[in-house]
């Protein structure tokens, strides 16, 4: 209990040991002379004193609201203040590692050569990147216009947001489809693509991509 809850050497308790023993017969019914006996032993232990140990609790008090900063930069270069900042920026670059191990599943890889390796993570830190500037450009916007974005969390339809994260953006996405009929022959004959809702315009056009680029999906393309 005194490692549980962090208080070693803050108390100094005292404790007396108490065993009884108790005699039954094995199994059911009652007993005899000859029956099977067996000693069932219960030990319990009981707390007779608790006493502070004020001096190394007054030292520990001392410490507290206290925090080592350590870095290789100098003071130059980075003041105190400056540190205490970027540490408490630290979440950002944590976050992103989170996001590559989590979204992008960087582990387990399936290759075995060194540049297949390399260029596998290449190409997954790319993909973080994106979430990253995607997520960027729309907070920045919407923090320019001091505006807010809805329908982002299907548990509360209410629900406002101007941080939204770069996966609950493509998740706005996930019943956009196109559908494509084509004849005996292979040719379009039909393509249809899903509307957009409000929120997703709004969400292309922060972006900077603008809802036309959307709708060329739906365009068939005649080249050969």
């Amino acid at each position: 209990m005194l490692k549980a809850q962090r208080v070693g050497g803050l108390l100094s308790v005292a404790w007396e040991k108490q065993s009884e023993r108790k005699t039954q017969y094995v199994g059911r019914g009652r007993g005899s002379a000859s029956r099977e006996k067996r000693v069932i032993k219960t030990t319990r232990y009981h707390i007779t004193h608790i006493a502070r140990q004020e001096d190394k609790i007054a030292a520990l008090t001392q410490q507290f609201g206290w925090k080592a900063f350590v870095t290789n930069a100098g003071q130059k270069q980075l003041s105190l203040q400056d540190a205490v900042l970027c540490y408490r920026n630290e979440y950002r670059v944590e976050r992103i590692f989170n996001r590559l191990k989590s979204r992008v599943h960087i582990a387990p890889l399936f290759v075995k050569l060194n540049d297949q390796i390399e260029g596998l993570t290449y190409l997954l830190t790319l993909g973080v990147r994106v979430l990253t500037v995607m997520e960027f450009v729309l907070r920045r916007s919407l923090e320019k216009e001091q505006a807010t974005l809805p329908g982002l969390h299907p548990e509360n339809k209410q629900k406002v947001t101007g941080t939204p994260t770069a996966e609950r953006l493509l998740k706005a996405f996930s019943d956009v489809s196109l559908t494509i009929i084509k004849n005996a022959v292979g040719e379009d004959i039909l393509r249809r693509l899903t509307p957009l809702s409000g929120v997703q315009e709004d969400i292309l056009q922060r972006l900077g991509l603008g809802a036309s680029l959307y709708r060329q999906l739906e365009i068939q393309d005649t080249r050969n």
